[in-house]
Order: C-alpha cells, then sequence, then structure tokens
C-alpha cells in the first residue's frame, strides 16, 4: 500500500494536469487556429468554409501599421523596464543583508493584486490634480496642474508599472547564479569595470535578459487595457485590434488570424531564448 499511494498519486496529479492543459490550453489555441481559416458570417460569426480572408486582412496596411506601433510600444516599454531593473536586480543578488528576503517579496507583492486595479490607481498618479502634477507644482516646475494623461509617457508609465516584476525575477534569477570568480578574474586581467561588464557581465546573464525581455515585450502587445484607459483609446495595438475584431467588429476569423500572429511570436522568442541558453551552456563548457 506504501508503495501504490505515491505512484497512485502521482498518477493522478498528472493525468489531472494533462486534462486541465489540454481543456485550457491546447483545445482553445486549436480553435483559434481554426477559425482563422474560416469565413466570416453575420449570423453564426463564422462558416465552416474554408478561407484566407482573416491572414488577407492582417496582410493590409492598417494592421501593419498597427503592428508596427504595438512594436513600438512594446519594444520601448521592455527597454525602460530593462534600464530599470537591471540596477535593481544587481543589487539585490549581490545584496548581503537580512533585508534581501523582504526586497524580494516587494517585488513579487504587485503579483497579488489585479493588474487593471492597478491600471486604473495610476490615474490617480497622472491625472491633472494626481501625485506627480502636485509634485512637480510643489516643487515649483509647473506653475499650474499638468496632466499626463491620454498620452505615450502614460502608456509607457503603465506598461512599465504592470510589467517591471517581470523583467526583474529573471535577471534577478541569472545575476544570483552568475560566478563571481570570472568578474575577478576580468578584473585581475586588467579588465576595466566597463570593460569587465560588457565582456564577461553582460554575455553570462544574457539568458536573463532575453528571459525578462520575453516575458514583457509580449504581454505588452496584448494589454489593450492600458492603452485604453492611460492612452484614451488614442493609441491602438494589437491587442485592442483584436478584441475589436471579436467584440466589436464581430470578425472572428480576423482576430483568430492576429492571435495565431502573436502565438507565433512568441514561439519565435521562445525558441531564440533557448538557442541562446544552448549556445551558452556550450560556450561555458568550452571555455572550462
Amino acid at each position: 500500500m506504501k508503495i501504490r499511494t505515491p505512484r497512485l498519486f502521482r498518477r493522478v496529479s498528472l493525468g489531472s494536469a494533462v486534462i486541465w492543459m489540454a481543456a485550457f490550453v491546447l483545445v482553445p489555441n486549436l480553435l483559434i487556429l481554426l477559425t482563422s481559416f474560416l469565413e466570416r458570417d453575420e449570423a453564426t460569426f463564422v462558416a465552416f468554409d474554408f478561407s484566407l480572408h482573416g491572414y488577407s486582412t492582417i496582410l493590409s496596411p492598417l494592421f501593419l501599421d498597427v503592428l508596427l506601433k504595438s512594436v513600438y510600444l512594446a519594444g520601448t516599454a521592455t527597454l525602460i523596464c530593462l534600464l530599470a531593473a537591471y540596477p535593481f536586480a544587481w543589487t539585490l543578488a549581490r545584496l548581503r543583508s537580512k533585508h534581501k528576503g523582504l526586497l524580494l517579496l516587494l517585488v513579487m507583492i504587485p503579483f497579488w493584486t489585479n493588474s487593471l486595479i492597478r491600471t486604473y490607481a495610476m490615474v490617480f498618479v497622472l491625472k491633472g490634480r494626481g501625485v506627480i502634477s502636485m509634485l512637480l507644482t510643489g516643487l515649483g516646475f509647473a506653475d499650474r496642474p499638468v496632466s499626463f494623461m491620454y498620452s505615450e509617457f502614460a502608456i509607457f508609465a503603465g506598461l512599465t508599472y504592470t510589467l517591471l516584476p517581470f523583467m526583474i525575477l529573471p535577471l534577478y534569477s541569472s545575476i544570483e547564479k552568475l560566478d563571481g570568480r570570472m568578474i575577478e578574474a576580468a578584473k585581475d586581467l586588467g579588465a576595466s569595470g566597463m570593460r569587465t561588464f560588457f565582456h564577461v557581465v553582460l554575455p553570462l546573464t544574457r539568458p536573463g535578459i532575453i528571459a525578462g525581455c520575453m516575458m514583457v515585450f509580449l504581454p505588452a502587445l496584448g494589454m489593450f487595457f492600458i492603452p485604453d484607459i492611460l492612452g484614451g483609446g488614442k493609441h491602438l495595438i494589437v491587442g485592442n485590434f483584436i478584441k475589436n475584431q471579436f467584440l466589436t467588429a464581430r470578425d472572428w476569423p480576423v482576430g483568430s488570424a492576429a492571435s495565431v500572429v502573436l502565438t507565433l511570436l512568441m514561439l519565435g522568442l521562445m525558441w531564440l531564448y533557448g538557442r541562446s541558453s544552448r549556445k551558452l551552456g556550450q560556450h561555458g563548457g568550452s571555455e572550462l
């Protein structure tokens, strides 16, 4: 009985996980893929006739413009998160203090709050009589209230605020595993701090950088509520486009085709991350 119980528990656990992933991940994605090759129907949303209408639509200049705008917004937010998160993650990973766990906990606390609620909280920071405006007028940098709402700055602030923990945690994990002897060896060989960072630290922490960028960039493409709330709906991204196709235009094949494109982009970034990790492992092995 003692032997069979763990085996039964393992089978039930794995079976439940497989059923859950199949029902709520695999099947919905297969339905999205199938819908992207169907024809639009006014009455039933889709007609079971093979069509490339969805993919021909997303190749139009309108969608390409939305895609380029989305890449610009998501890419800039990713860069801001990387520049802000790397020094913090480095300090946190190298910190030798009993408060290290507390700081790491503070990074993870935002995960416990719904991102939509946090986005609405940003309104009170960015509006005309919000925190930033009151700070600027109080310090004498502005003689009247300044509103940052409905601008690209507000979108970048919202995306950075929401996604910064997703950049910090992979960087922290990668930096913490960094072998300090590599840095000491570079300094012993006469490398300056800047050369040590770019030629030793940066390559060794590249998997964390790629993982963090992937975890920020992809969600930034789909977080349609941030441009809607903070940008006033003036900046359309892929997430807004997909939402509008499903809920407003009722063109499910086009929305599905755009979703497939996002999924392929995600798989491409995952492949890039895996390839980078393998190359780094081979390089490290050859060095040893």
